[in-house]
């Protein structure tokens, strides 16, 4: 790969790297090809990629950004996980196909800049995703003015069984 070559794969992946919110650091060594097709296939599904670089190269690409805090990390064979939309997805497909693989393991990450352990990508994954948080608060949010009906929906109700039993009171007597 000549100087040129390098200079693009560098612009390249800090590019990527400035416009995602999570980028996740694994071991990849000796994994075949078809696990990694499988790996590449949940991350797109997630809203993310899998990037496969050289650790000098991906120093270089994450110094100044905005995940540049995981930068001196790079030991190894090391495949970035690159998530765009979702970090709680991406954090998920790593971890269960981290469980799942002999081969693949995670080491750290970056979430808007912060550093994680595995442990730590392990708990983000456990949250609920972006659309199951937004229908909870939306639920919880919804429950105050329905309830808030339904009570003074039950005083009239109480009022009106009572003006009945008057009116059926009065017709007997």
């Amino acid at each position: 790969m000549n100087r040129t070559q390098k200079a693009a794969v560098v612009d390249g992946l800090r590019a990527k790297s400035e416009s995602a919110s999570i980028a996740v650091v694994a071991d990849f060594k000796g994994m075949p090809v078809e696990e990694m097709l499988r790996l590449r296939v949940k991350l797109r599904e997630a809203g993310g990629e899998l990037v496969i670089v050289k650790n000098t190269l991906a120093r270089i690409a994450f110094t100044e950004g905005k995940h540049d805090a995981i930068k001196d990390m790079f030991r190894e064979n090391c495949a970035v996980a690159i998530g765009y939309e979702d970090p709680v997805a991406v954090a998920k497909a790593c971890t269960d196909f981290a469980r799942t693989s002999k081969k693949f393991a995670l080491k750290h990450g970056s979430l808007e800049g912060k550093v994680l352990t595995a442990a730590q990508l392990e708990d983000l994954a456990k949250l609920p995703s972006k659309p199951e948080m937004l229908a909870k608060a939306l639920g919880t949010m919804n429950a105050v003015p329905t309830n808030f009906v339904s009570l003074f929906a039950n005083i009239m109700r109480g009022m009106l069984y009572a003006l009945k039993a008057i009116e059926e009171q009065k017709k007997a007597a």
